[in-house]
């Protein structure tokens, strides 16, 4: 398993890597390219809608042709962005070109997902989840650190050459690190036609719709974070390219810590209670944040720490959320992923403009949004997905402990075995 995890994880690292390494450098870019905050801002939106729609395509093309060469193809692909986004003239064409670049960074989180919904189910892929969300937990902390640290020695251009050298590097991961997990047999045929209505069915189960609908909510409180933090804490309280790269960093630890808790406190509460109660503790934080940021009580001090608490939270909600909703859907993992990551990333891309629309002097609009987001995941958890109501196997409530080796215990059926 730990070379799986090593593998997959580099692949999921892909995306993190590609929206955040860059955002030290957002004040760099404004002044080289003569471009307002939010028109920089507007690059982070359109890559994150370029990951949307790259997992829609890329999520049903795994199905239909296998894991391996949709994500050969992609990688290569963010190779050529990169290099496009280092040499754009204009704040124009830098922003087309990231969206081919999110387009392209799709392919690591949907196949990844997909590859583990095709070897695991139950709490044996909520394990690898929480291990998978420990290596990508590490590149958001490490990406604008990286930045910051290539921002030392060179401009803002420079951070995509290393995303081009790193997309190389993942080609050879994918042909001497990933063998295929999905045999010919277990693959849908009929064209992209066929691909597109395998949507349907996934789309009429209630529990997955609401999952979808609780990660993109929380993404999009995350991703708030992400395109306001920046000129929050470098326009606000002054810190330096390097000093924000590293409260980002430590600003996330609780992540990582969090995804490691997180199979304990499944195996223990199930997994649809643990993402009920972590969604109501991210919405506390955030209304603290939220009061820190009105009142200006306790400075920098008063932002970052409610901030650190919400990020734990995300290391409980992330990993569940795939694990509980692709369980019931093993033949269209790869689609079903790709919704998963399409509503994500589509919520992230509507929320980025929408903080970056508001004055940036303070940091009131970022946390008020977070406030909103949390909010709405607490009443779609617990009005439609329902946690009370979800089976023992659909909620990842490991059975009682009986005289079955314990190995045995670890897998939990998929809805679709438990119903045959």
């Amino acid at each position: 398993m730990v070379r799986t995890v090593l593998v997959l994880g580099t692949l999921t690292a892909l995306g993190p890597l590609t929206i955040d390494m860059y955002l030290p450098a957002f004040p760099a870019i404004s002044d080289d390219l003569d471009a307002a905050e939010s028109m920089v801002q507007l690059t982070l939106t359109g890559t994150l809608m370029g990951v949307a729609i790259g997992q829609l395509i890329i999520g049903p093309m795994s199905d239909r042709l296998g894991r391996r060469r949709p994500l050969m193809v992609a990688v290569v692909v963010h190779v050529a962005a990169s290099v496009l986004c280092a040499l754009a003239p204009n704040i124009a064409t830098l922003g087309a070109f990231r969206v081919l670049q999110g387009m392209a960074a799709a392919a690591g989180a949907v196949v990844s997902m997909a590859v583990v919904r095709d070897m695991y189910t139950g709490l044996a892929a909520v394990r690898l989840l929480s291990r998978l969300m420990l290596v990508m937990g590490v590149a958001p902390i490490l990406a604008p650190t990286l930045g910051g640290q290539v921002l030392r020695f060179t401009d803002w251009r420079g951070v995509f050459w290393v995303l081009a050298l790193l997309g190389a590097v993942l080609v050879a991961v994918v042909i001497f690190g990933l063998r295929e997990t999905l045999p010919p047999e277990g693959r849908h045929g009929g064209g992209v036609r066929a691909s597109m209505r395998a949507y349907g069915p996934i789309l009429r189960d209630r529990t997955f719709v609401g999952l979808m609908l609780t990660g993109g909510l929380m993404m999009g409180a995350l991703f708030a974070y992400i395109a306001g933090s920046s000129f929050v804490f470098q326009g606000v309280y002054g810190l330096s390219e390097q000093q924000y790269a590293l409260m980002f960093g430590v600003n996330s630890v609780g992540l990582v810590i969090a995804t490691q808790f997180n199979p304990r406190a499944v195996q223990r509460f199930g997994a649809a209670w643990v993402l009920g109660a972590a969604v109501v503790a991210s919405t506390l934080a955030c209304v603290v944040l939220f009061t820190f940021a009105l009142t200006g009580a306790y400075g920098f001090m008063g932002i970052a720490v409610p901030l650190f608490f919400m990020l734990s939270t995300i290391g409980f909600t992330l990993p569940n959320i795939p694990a509980l909703a692709l369980a019931g859907h093993g033949r269209s993992a790869g689609t079903a992923a790709s919704l998963l990551g399409a509503m994500n990333f589509a919520v992230g891309a509507l929320i980025a403009p929408l903080v970056g629309a508001f004055e940036t002097d303070s940091a009131v609009p970022m946390a008020a949004v977070m406030v909103a987001l949390t909010a709405l995941a607490v009443v779609v958890v617990f009005i439609v997905v329902r946690p009370g109501r979800l089976t023992r196997a659909q909620a990842g409530v490991p059975p009682a402990r009986t005289s079955v080796p314990a190995a045995d215990r670890a897998v939990l059926p998929s809805a679709d075995q438990a119903a045959a």
